[in-house]
């Protein structure tokens, strides 16, 4: 995968007739007549003639083109303006304009990455925290997961070193330049350990609730990781620790909630989510491949507690 810095660098990664997948927000930034901007989509199309996808924007649009990119065959160029790193995996979920999940998949053709930290500056205060702690749930599931290897530690290690120390700064100081890129630099390194490992339990709970209910997923991983690292303390004890030191923290799962809260993320009753359905909840959450990857296996029973402890 090509990585770069710097907006300047996106022409020569991109076609002659590149496929532009962003919101209108975004539109001016490529010059091309083929453009979507329904973000998230469910029905998504590349035209004919196209050599080439660029997706500009958080998560939901990287999925987007992700989708696209797989149906098509086309190589993919993302620009990410959140920390969500979902630019670099093949896996995508799809997702309705309603932000229902619809489905998902794997298969997109990743073939570069433009990081542009200027894009970052007017990110509101929940879409930062909310997608940087979804990086730093990426770090901490990378530990641990099955799969994991000592390549994708490292990055694991210096993302969470990265966004614990300058997620604070960033909330205190939005509009500065350089605490943004430092959190971008850390989100740069939590995608990549994700890419070189997996996703455990934290973001298996994260995207049951997400897909069900419509609702952001980092702000959800900001509630879900907390659980998660207690639950798994029995059986990745060394593994949470490095991760612990890598914040700073002898207690990560408090000072992951510590963040959460930077971005005003508390409990999952102040999104409205129904405590009666949190036993259904548990149910898709075991099913997912996230859960399966992770050291210590969860009964329903055990995932409903865990989420009513966060409820």
């Amino acid at each position: 995968m090509i990585v770069r810095w710097g907006l300047h660098a996106l022409p020569e990664l991109l076609g002659a007739r590149p496929f532009l997948v962003a919101s209108k927000r975004w539109g001016g930034l490529v010059d091309s007549a083929d453009r979507w901007s329904e973000i998230p989509s469910h029905r998504i199309k590349v035209p004919d003639g196209c050599d080439g996808i660029v997706a500009i924007g958080g998560g939901s649009a990287i999925d987007t083109a992700k989708a696209a990119s797989a149906a098509s065959g086309l190589p993919l160029v993302s620009v990410p303006t959140t920390y969500s790193g979902a630019e670099w995996t093949e896996f995508f979920g799809v997702r309705d304009p309603e932000r229902r999940l619809r489905g998902g998949g794997a298969g997109a053709h990743l073939a570069a990455i433009v990081y542009e930290p200027n894009l970052t500056l007017e990110l509101p205060r929940a879409e930062t925290v909310g997608t940087a702690l979804n990086g730093l749930a990426h770090c901490a599931e990378a530990l641990y997961a099955a799969g994991h290897n000592p390549e994708a530690d490292i990055d694991a290690l210096a993302g969470a070193r990265l966004i614990g120390r300058w997620l604070p700064q960033v909330v205190e100081r939005p509009t500065e330049l350089d605490p943004r890129t430092e959190l971008l630099r850390g989100a740069c390194h939590g995608g990549a350990a994700l890419g070189g490992s997996f996703l455990a339990l934290g973001h298996a709970m994260a995207q049951a609730l997400g897909g069900r209910y419509g609702l952001p997923h980092g702000a959800l991983n900001a509630l879900c990781l907390p659980p998660a690292l207690r639950f798994n303390a029995e059986v990745a004890r060394e593994a949470i620790e490095r991760f612990g030191t890598a914040l700073g923290a002898t207690d990560p799962a408090e000072r992951v909630e510590e963040l959460a809260r930077l971005g005003g993320f508390a409990r999952l009753r102040d999104f409205r989510i129904p405590v009666g359905e949190l036993g259904e909840v548990a149910t898709a959450v075991v099913e997912r491949a996230g859960a399966k990857a992770n050291p210590r296996q969860a009964t329903v029973a055990e995932v409903e507690e865990l989420l009513r402890s966060i409820w």
